[in-house]
C-alpha cells in the first residue's frame, strides 16, 4: 500500500479502527448520496471551524471580515441553495493579507496553518460537488450525526484550554476522515477511490496541525487531554449509531 507510511501515524494516534459493519453500510449503491452530501458538508465545516479560530483568537477585525468574504459564497450554496457550484473555483482566494491581533502570542502560526486548511477543505469542497453532479446527485440538507457534538460537549470552559480542546477535536476529526477514506478507497468505483487516495495527503498533514498548534498555545503537557478525547472518539465510532452518516458509529 504506497500510502501506508502516512496511516501508521493515524492509526497509532486514533484508538480504534472503523468498524467493518460501517464499511459495509458506506458502500451500498443507496447510501451513496448520503456520503458523498456528508462529506461535501463536513468539508465546508472543517474550513469553518478553522475560520472562526483564527477570527476568535488571532486576528483584527478587518481580517476577520476579508476572513467571511471568503467564505460567503460557499455557504450561500449549501444554506441558501443560491449560486452556481462551478463558479465556486475562482472564489477561493483570500483578498487581503491577514494581520494578526497584537495582544495574540500565537496569532501567526494560527494563521498560517488555518489558512492553509481552509484553502484544501474549500478545493476539496469543489471536488465534491464535481463528483456529486457527475454521479447526479443533488444536493439535499441532512442532520448532522452525534459525533463532533459528542465530543464538543466535554471542552472546557475557559481559555486557553478551550481552544487546546477544539484543536485536539479537530486533530481527530481530520484522522478519522483520513482513515476512513482509505478504509473505502478499495471498495468504491475508481473515480472515487482515487478522489479518496487523493485526500489523504493533506487530511493527514492537518490532524498532525491541530496538535501542533494545541500543543503550543497550552500551559500544560496535552497527552492527558488527546488521550481523553481519543476514547471519546473510540467510543462515539464503536457503539451502536441509529443514524448513518461518514463519522457516524457501527450501523444500528
Amino acid at each position: 500500500m504506497p500510502y501506508s507510511d502516512l496511516l501508521a501515524p493515524i492509526h497509532s494516534f486514533l484508538k480504534c479502527e472503523t468498524p467493518d459493519e460501517w464499511i459495509a453500510a458506506a458502500t451500498k449503491k443507496e447510501n451513496l448520496d448520503v456520503v458523498l452530501i456528508d462529506h461535501l458538508i463536513c468539508e465546508l465545516k472543517a474550513a469553518q471551524s478553522a475560520m472562526f479560530l483564527i477570527r476568535k483568537y488571532a486576528v483584527d477585525k478587518e481580517s476577520s471580515d476579508a476572513l467571511l468574504e471568503w467564505l460567503k459564497p460557499f455557504e450561500t450554496l449549501v444554506y441558501k441553495r443560491e449560486g452556481d457550484w462551478r463558479e465556486l473555483a475562482d472564489k477561493n482566494k483570500l483578498t487581503k493579507s491577514m494581520i494578526p491581533k497584537s495582544n495574540s502570542p500565537y496569532g501567526q502560526d494560527l494563521i498560517d496553518k488555518m489558512v492553509m486548511l481552509i484553502k484544501e477543505e474549500l478545493h476539496h469542497f469543489y471536488q465534491v460537488l464535481e463528483i456529486m453532479d457527475e454521479y447526479g446527485i443533488e444536493y439535499k440538507s441532512i442532520t448532522p450525526c452525534r459525533y463532533a457534538k459528542g465530543m464538543l460537549r466535554h471542552v472546557k470552559t475557559y481559555e486557553p484550554d478551550a481552544l487546546v480542546d477544539k484543536l485536539i477535536i479537530g486533530a481527530y476529526i481530520e484522522a478519522r476522515s483520513c482513515e476512513r477514506f482509505a478504509k473505502l478507497a478499495p471498495h468504491v468505483d475508481k473515480r472515487l477511490g482515487d478522489f479518496y487516495i487523493s485526500l489523504l495527503r493533506s487530511e493527514a498533514r492537518h490532524y498532525q496541525d491541530y496538535l501542533t498548534l494545541a500543543q503550543e498555545i497550552s500551559e500544560f503537557d496535552i497527552t492527558e487531554r488527546v488521550e481523553f478525547f481519543g476514547q471519546l472518539e473510540a467510543e462515539l465510532i464503536s457503539t451502536p449509531d441509529e443514524d448513518f452518516k461518514f463519522h457516524s458509529g457501527v450501523p444500528a
